[in-house]
């Protein structure tokens, strides 16, 4: 065994089996921003064998205050983030097979990127990806680590197919649009991104090392303003056997039936996107979560956002539609829907 790992093969934890069973093991890691780039830099320190990481987006100057693989140069040459991210973990450990992938991660593909790996790692920012992570996984009955970060807090829940309660367990249905805070109208700091995704990767290690049975039922909350980590049972949760997902087989996401649907507005370089629910904006509530992203226009019917480090437009409606100018890019547009509405 590589000299490498002599410190963490000296903890009682793994041993040399268990770092054995790392350098075997296969991952996938899907988003590679603020979450993502902190899981990926421990991951392959750690000496896991495979990893593949996919992500749709390109290293701006805005992610290098949290988004730890990232620099300046990145942003400059404008790389794609797993680009960036593979030229560096390839200089921190050249015994891993690395697989960066430039995708946007839709139900009609995920399946071909988690087919043939041990453990998922989220490191998204949206719903409408983790509800579909969620149903793949169980499809597929592969254990994922779910996480969220945003402001000084976030939460993590481990979830084994058939052992653990599944996320739509914890939550049955996507929030509203416009419900839920994110990173671009909350903020985060970088402590609380790098708690998080350690929280992940150290239940990534004990599933990863074949010590699955140590995974427990509890949704981890942490706040490191605060100073405050609550570990909550979800052993009561889906304890009739109610899930649609892992108890009736439901997999709305996976077959395309839910989530946010784009099209492409012919000569006017603007992609309309709608969330797979409507729901009821309150406009009045949503200018004032917009207010420091950029400039905010309301009247009674919809909502007009100029982002201040952004040369779209984003025109919401009380349904939550949207549309957003300046791109014909659907991936692209649903990437601006999740950062400034959230979905």
């Amino acid at each position: 065994m590589s000299e490498r790992y002599r410190k963490q093969i000296l903890f009682d934890g793994l041993g040399e089996t268990g770092q054995e069973r790392l350098c075997r093991s296969r991952v996938v890691v899907i988003g590679c921003g603020a979450l993502g780039s902190v899981i990926l830099e421990l991951l392959v320190r750690a000496g896991v064998g495979f990893v593949r990481f996919v992500d749709r987006d390109f290293v701006e100057l805005s992610n290098l205050q949290r988004q730890v693989l990232y620099d300046e140069s990145d942003v400059a040459h404008k790389l794609p983030k797993v680009i960036a991210a593979s030229q560096k973990l390839a200089k921190i450990n050249s015994e891993i097979i690395l697989e960066p992938i430039v995708q946007d991660v839709t139900y009609e593909g995920i399946l071909d990127l988690i087919r043939d790996v041990d453990c998922i790692l989220d490191g998204t920012d949206n719903f409408e990806t983790r509800f579909l992570i969620n149903d793949a996984a169980v499809e597929t009955n592969t254990p994922w680590i779910h996480a969220g970060c945003v402001g000084s807090h976030g939460q993590v829940m481990s979830i084994v197919p058939r052992q653990t309660p599944c996320l739509r367990c914890l939550m049955p249905e996507i929030p509203d649009a416009g419900s839920s805070e994110t990173c671009d109208t909350a903020g985060v700091i970088g402590p609380a991104v790098n708690i998080v995704a350690s929280l992940q990767v150290v239940a990534a290690l004990k599933i990863l090392s074949g010590q699955q049975q140590l995974i427990k039922s509890e949704l981890t909350i942490v706040d490191v303003w605060d100073g405050t980590l609550r570990n909550l049972s979800m052993d009561s949760l889906n304890a009739g056997n109610t899930c649609p997902c892992c108890s009736k087989g439901e997999r709305l996401w996976l077959h395309g039936k839910s989530g946010s649907q784009t099209s492409i507005l012919c000569g006017r370089n603007s992609v309309q996107v709608s969330p797979g629910s409507r729901s009821k904006l309150i406009l009045v509530d949503l200018a004032k979560k917009l207010a420091d992203s950029g400039i905010v226009q309301q009247n009674a019917f919809l909502l007009t956002l100029s982002p201040f480090d952004s040369v779209h437009e984003l025109t919401i409606f009380t349904d939550g539609r949207a549309i957003i100018t300046g791109t014909e890019d659907p991936s692209e547009a649903r990437s601006l829907y999740a950062r400034y509405i959230g979905l």
